[in-house]
């Protein structure tokens, strides 16, 4: 297995920081040039339509943000 397809089936976690802006990263953008881009909830919403025409695969981990509802 590539070291490539390793990191994008790996979750993110509160080490990955967003390239924009240094935030906790919740959207991975694997390029199609074989590199990658990953962004805070906000930046990943605002460059989404730019990135689908760079990206071969945006994972998008946002909902990760929405709080459980009270039981």
């Amino acid at each position: 297995m590539s070291d490539q397809v390793m990191l994008e089936s790996l979750p993110l976690n509160a080490l990955d920081r967003c390239d924009r802006c240094g935030a906790q990263a919740y959207v991975r953008a694997v390029l199609l040039n074989g590199g990658e881009l990953m962004f805070c909830a906000h930046h990943g919403k605002e460059y989404a339509e730019k990135l689908k025409g760079v990206a071969a695969r945006i994972i998008d981990e946002s909902k990760k943000l929405v709080e459980a509802p009270a039981i």
